[in-house]
């Protein structure tokens, strides 16, 4: 059963649950993009999503340090299944034998989504506190694509073949 979420009526406290659980949702997607990736060996793609686990894995950490200071142990009231995609590269941008320029894409569509976002939570009447986290991690989504938008700057055009060239031919059973 997935529950609702109301922005508007949250503490800094659900804030900062829900913005841990938007990184480890993240987190956890570019793992298993980086083992599909893996799995058909295409290496810069998969060392790419390893690369933004960690930092998923990292900025969670520091939210949580941060709501540990604030909150110590103090239950969660938000939970998984308020969350959805947030930040989560989303599977259908995502196929075999994808290019390091692919991957990149789709990394920014994925930082753009959590900008767009914290964006349309700002729209809401959020309380004083959560409008701070809520500007910090829109912020922190800016960076990101510009971070994500230099590597791809880097990389010449891509010519990789579209992905319906590697699909297997059906097979008889």
């Amino acid at each position: 059963m997935t529950k609702t979420l109301d922005l508007a009526g949250l503490d800094l406290q659900d804030a900062l649950d829900l913005a841990i659980l938007v990184e480890d949702e993240a987190k956890e997607r570019y793992d298993e993009l980086a083992a599909q990736m893996e799995t058909h060996h295409t290496a810069e793609a998969a060392a790419f999503f390893h690369f933004m686990s960690a930092n998923e894995a990292r900025h969670g950490a520091e939210l949580s340090a941060r709501r540990k200071q604030l909150f110590g142990d103090a239950p969660r009231r938000v939970d998984r299944s308020m969350v959805w995609e947030i930040e989560a590269p989303e599977y259908e941008n995502v196929h075999a034998f994808m290019t390091l320029h692919e991957a990149l894409t789709v990394a920014m569509a994925a930082e753009v989504k959590a900008h767009g976002f914290f964006t349309d939570a700002l729209r809401l009447p959020v309380s004083g506190p959560v409008r701070e986290l809520f500007l910090e991690l829109q912020e922190e989504e800016v960076h990101h694509q510009e971070l994500v938008g230099k590597e791809l700057a880097k990389l010449p055009p891509d010519e990789a073949a579209p992905p319906e060239e590697f699909a297997d031919e059906p097979v008889s059973q």
